[in-house]
C-alpha cells in the first residue's frame, strides 16, 4: 500500500460521494485502490443478480404472455439473459482488483451490463405493460421495484452501475406512467427513485468504508506478524503491565504473542485468568502460579519467578520479573515488568534431571535413583525401628544372547525385562537398572521378612518365561541375592555390597535361586579375593602340576587314552580344588594363560607314549573364543612335535550358550588339523543335538550321573545312554561313560554298547610317572 493509501485508510470517514461512485480523476492513484476495493467483491454475487434477473423475467413472461406476443416476450427474456451471464463473466474476472490495478476501461466495460439491462426493462415497462394494463402492469412494475431494491441492498459494490439501472428503468417508468395519465402514481414512482438512488449511494459508501477499515486490520495485523517474527528470531523478552485488578494493560504484540491471542483479546483480560488455562475454571492451579498470584496480591517485587503456565491448552514456562507501580500521589496503580518464555530451556534441563535419574533404555530409574530410594529407606527404617530390603537381580544367560544374536536383540531382551519387572512391583517397592544385565528392587517396608523371599521368588518365575524377541524364542533365568537394612548394613553402600555377596552365591549355587545375605558370606568373598590374588601368581610361580586319568577300551581294557586334569598346590592355600580355582580363572580371563600352559604340558607329556595313546585336553568356552587359540594349538604341535591326531580337545556343552559361531568356527580350525574333538558332559547342560550333526564330534561323553541312575536301573537314565550310544553310533562317533567305578557299572556300560570307560574303577588320576608305568605293565601283558 503506498504512503496515500495509508493515509486515507487512517481518515475512512472523508469518502464524497464522488469517489463512492468512481467520478473523480481516474489518474489518481486513490481512485484504482478505491475501485479494487469495490469491485473485488462482485464475484461473490453476480452469480445471484444473474439468477434474480433470469426468474424474475421468466416470471414476467408467464404474466404477460396472454396480452403480449411470445416473439416478443422470448426475444426480451433471451437478450437479458445473455446480458447478465455475460455481465456475470465479467465480474469474475475483477476478483483480483484488490491486488491490483484496475483500468478505466474495466471500470467504463462493468457499466455495460446495469445499462444494458436497464434499457431491457425499460421496454418491459414502455411497451408490454401498457398493452396488458390491470393487474399485469401493476406486477411488472412490482418486479421492477423489486430489482431495484434488491440491488440497492445487495449489489452495493457497484453503486454506480445501480444508479445507471434505476435511473433508466424509473425514467422510463415515469414516462410510462405520465403517458397513462397515472399522475399520483408517477409522483409516487419518483419519491421511491430518489429515495432508492440516494441509498443505494448510501450503502456502496457504507461497503467501501467497511472494505477500507478491513484492509486497514490487515494491514495492521501484517505489522504485528512482523513484529512477532522479529521477536521469535531475535528471541527477545517482552514487556507486561497490568493494573490494580490484574488486568492486562496496554498489551504489546510481543506479550500477545506469548498469551497465544490478538492484542485486542489480551487488552484488559485478567492476565491470571489467560495464563492459567481449564484451571481457572477448576481451581487446580500450579503452585508457581499460587506464587505469582500472591506476590501480585502482595504488591511484591520479584525477580527471575518461574512459573508454569497454559497458553491454549499447551503447557509452558515463563521467567517473569515485575515491580509494583504507584502514581504521583503514592496510589498503587499495577504492575510492570519483563517476561520471557522459556520453556526450551526447562525441558532442556527437565530432559537433563531425567537422565541422570532414569536408564535410557528401559526408562527404570537408574542407579542413582535406586541409591537415594535405598537412603531414605535407610533413615525411615532408623527411625521408625523398621526394616528394609535391598535385591540384587543378575540375568542368567544373559551373556550368551547377546554374544550369539547382538546387542541390539539384547537391549531389546532387557526392556521386556524391565517391563515385567514393573508390573511386578507393589506398593512401596521400587524397581531399577544397576547397568548391564543387573538390576534391583529397594523394599521400603520389610518388616515382614517373608515379603522378600516372595518378591524374589515371583521375580524369579516371571523372568525365567520364555521372551519373543525379533522372531527369537529366548530364555534367560535370574538370580536375586537380598540384603536386609540396618540388619545387615546401616548405610546404602554396606547394604548394597552384601546384597551383591548374596547375588554371587545364587550364581555360584547354578543361578535361579533367591540367596539372602548372611556373616559367613564376607568370609567365602575374602577367600575368594585371596585365591584370586594366589592364582595370578601360581603360573609364575610353577604351582600347578597335571595328573592323567586313563581311558579305557570297553571290551579290552587297555587305555587308549589319558585326559590331563589340572592341579593346584598352593603355598598359601594347600590343594585347591578345580571347582573353585577354575570359575575363577574364567572370570578374570587367567583360564587363557593356564589353558596354554595345560595345552603345552600335556603335549609335552603324551610325546614319551606309545602312539596309539591319545591325550584329552579340556578347553573352556573362554579359550574358544580368544582369537588366538587356533595359534596356540598350532604352536604347541609344533613346539612338541605330537602329532594332531592324538590331540583330542573336550568341550562341554556351555560353548553353545556364548558365541556359538565362534566357538563352532575354532573348533572346525582345529579339527582341519587333524585334531579330534569331544563332547564332555553330554546331557547335563543345554541342547545341542543340531551342532553334534554340524561339528562331527569324534566322542561323546556321557555323564557320570547317567552312569549312576543306570547302576541303579533308572528307566530315563538307561534310555538316554541307549539314544545317545544309538546316535553316535550312526553318526560314526565313539560314546565314553564317565563315573564307572565298581565291576558291575563297567559290565553294564559294555553290555549298553559304550566304546569307552573311564572311572576309579580303572584307574583314579594319577601322576604322569604313574601313567608311564601303565603302558609298561600293559607291554609285559601283551607279551605275556
Amino acid at each position: 500500500m503506498s504512503e496515500h493509501e495509508s493515509a486515507f485508510v487512517d481518515e475512512p470517514m472523508r469518502l464524497s460521494t464522488a469517489a463512492v461512485l468512481g467520478l473523480e480523476d481516474p489518474t489518481d492513484e486513490r481512485w484504482a485502490h478505491l475501485r479494487g476495493l469495490q469491485y473485488s467483491s462482485l464475484a461473490r454475487v453476480t452469480k445471484y443478480r444473474m439468477m434474480m434477473h433470469l426468474i424474475l423475467a421468466v416470471l414476467t413472461a408467464a404474466v404477460l404472455r396472454g396480452e403480449v406476443a411470445i416473439w416478443w416476450l422470448a426475444p426480451w427474456a433471451a437478450a437479458l439473459g445473455y446480458v447478465h451471464l455475460r455481465g456475470m463473466n465479467f465480474d469474475n474476472g475483477l476478483a483480483d482488483t484488490n491486488k491490483r490495478r484496475i483500468t478505466k476501461e474495466e471500470f467504463r466495460y462493468q457499466l455495460i451490463t446495469p445499462v444494458a439491462s436497464g434499457l431491457l426493462w425499460s421496454v418491459a415497462l414502455l411497451f408490454f405493460a401498457p398493452q396488458a394494463g390491470g393487474v399485469e402492469s401493476a406486477v411488472v412494475w412490482t418486479i421492477v421495484a423489486v430489482l431495484i431494491t434488491a440491488s440497492t441492498l445487495f449489489y452495493t459494490a457497484a453503486p454506480l452501475g445501480i444508479l445507471m439501472f434505476a435511473a433508466i428503468v424509473g425514467v422510463a417508468g415515469l414516462v410510462s406512467l405520465i403517458l397513462q395519465g397515472l399522475y399520483p402514481m408517477a409522483a409516487a414512482a419518483f419519491t421511491f427513485l430518489a429515495v432508492s438512488m440516494s441509498g443505494s449511494v448510501e450503502a456502496g459508501r457504507t461497503f467501501l468504508l467497511a472494505r477500507i477499515a478491513e484492509e486497514g486490520m490487515a494491514e495492521k495485523d501484517q505489522v504485528v506478524s512482523l513484529l512477532l517474527r522479529e521477536f521469535e528470531e531475535n528471541e527477545a523478552d517482552w514487556l507486561w503491565e497490568v493494573d490494580p485488578s490484574r488486568r492486562v494493560r496496554g498489551a504489546s504484540p510481543r506479550l500477545a504473542y506469548a498469551l497465544g491471542r490478538h492484542q485486542s483479546e489480551a487488552e484488559g483480560r485478567p492476565l491470571l485468568e489467560m495464563i492459567a488455562g481449564h484451571g481457572w475454571d477448576t481451581g487446580s492451579l500450579p503452585p508457581t502460579l499460587h506464587e505469582l498470584a500472591n506476590k501480585l496480591k502482595n504488591q511484591q517485587s520479584f525477580s527471575n519467578l518461574l512459573v508454569e503456565v497454559s497458553i491454549r491448552g499447551e503447557r509452558r514456562w515463563w521467567e517473569l520479573s515485575g515491580t509494583p507501580i504507584q502514581s504521583d500521589s503514592g496510589r498503587f496503580t499495577g504492575f510492570r515488568g519483563v517476561g520471557s518464555d522459556v520453556t526450551a530451556q526447562r525441558e532442556s534441563s527437565d530432559k537433563i534431571a531425567y537422565l541422570a535419574r532414569f536408564d535410557t533404555l528401559t526408562t527404570l530409574p537408574n542407579r542413582l535413583q535406586l541409591t537415594e530410594t535405598l537412603g531414605e529407606a535407610l533413615n525411615y527404617a532408623d527411625q521408625w525401628n523398621t526394616r528394609c530390603a535391598f535385591l540384587m537381580i543378575d540375568l542368567d544367560r544373559f551373556k550368551s544372547v547377546n554374544d550369539s544374536l547382538g546387542h541390539l536383540v539384547g537391549d531389546r531382551l532387557l526392556a521386556q525385562v524391565s517391563a515385567r519387572l514393573k508390573a511386578l512391583m507393589g506398593d512401596n517397592q521400587l524397581c531399577g537398572r544397576l547397568g548391564g544385565d543387573e538390576f534391583a528392587v529397594v523394599i521400603r517396608d520389610a518388616t515382614d521378612h517373608r515379603i522378600i523371599e516372595k518378591v524374589a521368588r515371583t521375580i524369579i518365575d516371571s523372568l525365567s518365561e520364555p521372551y519373543i524377541v525379533d522372531n527369537h524364542t529366548l530364555y534367560v533365568g535370574a538370580s536375586v541375592g537380598s540384603a536386609i537394612g540396618p540388619r545387615d548394613g546401616r548405610s546404602v553402600e554396606e547394604l548394597m555390597r552384601n546384597a551383591d555377596l548374596a547375588l554371587y552365591r545364587a550364581k555360584d549355587e547354578g543361578g535361579n535361586d533367591h540367596f539372602a545375605y548372611e556373616p559367613n558370606l564376607h568370609i567365602v568373598a575374602e577367600e575368594r579375593r585371596q585365591l584370586e590374588l594366589s592364582l595370578r601368581k601360581a603360573l609364575d610361580n610353577n604351582e600347578f602340576r597335571l595328573d592323567y586319568q586313563p581311558v579305557v577300551d570297553a571290551n579290552q581294557e587297555h587305555a587308549v587314552g589319558f585326559e590331563a586334569l589340572i592341579r593346584w598346590d598352593s603355598p598359601d592355600h594347600g590343594l585347591v580344588s578345580p571347582a573353585k580355582f577354575i570359575p575363577i580363572a574364567e572370570d578374570t580371563r587367567l583360564i587363557i594363560p593356564i589353558g596354554q600352559w595345560v595345552l603345552y604340558q600335556a603335549c609335552k607329556e603324551a610325546l614319551k607314549w606309545p602312539e596309539h595313546i591319545k591325550i584329552n585336553v579340556n578347553v573352556s568356552p573362554e579359550q574358544l573364543l580368544d582369537p588366538g587359540f587356533t595359534e596356540d594349538v598350532v604352536r604347541v604341535l609344533s613346539e612338541t612335535g605330537l602329532r594332531p591326531q592324538r590331540l583330542e580337545i573336550e568341550v562341554t556343552e556351555s560353548i553353545f550358550v556364548r558365541d556359538a559361531s565362534v566357538a563352532r568356527s575354532a573348533l572346525e580350525q582345529v579339527m582341519a588339523l587333524g585334531c579330534s574333538v569331544a563332547l564332555d558332559d553330554f546331557g547335563t547342560g543345554y541342547s545341542s543335538l543340531g551342532y553334534i550333526r554340524k561339528l562331527r564330534f569324534s566322542t561323546i561323553k556321557i555323564d557320570r550321573t547317567f552312569v549312576i541312575g543306570a547302576a541303579q536301573q533308572s528307566a530315563e537314565s538307561l534310555a538316554i545312554i541307549r539314544a545317545v550310544v544309538a546316535m553316535a553310533q550312526s553318526l560314526e562317533m565313539t560314546t565314553t561313560a564317565e563315573g564307572v567305578e565298581t565291576p558291575e557299572q563297567a559290565q553294564l556300560i559294555r553290555e549298553l554298547g559304550c566304546d569307552k570307560i573311564q572311572g576309579y574303577y580303572f584307574g583314579r588320576p594319577m601322576s604322569a610317572e604313574d601313567a608311564g608305568r601303565i603302558f609298561a605293565a600293559q607291554t609285559k601283558q601283551q607279551r605275556a
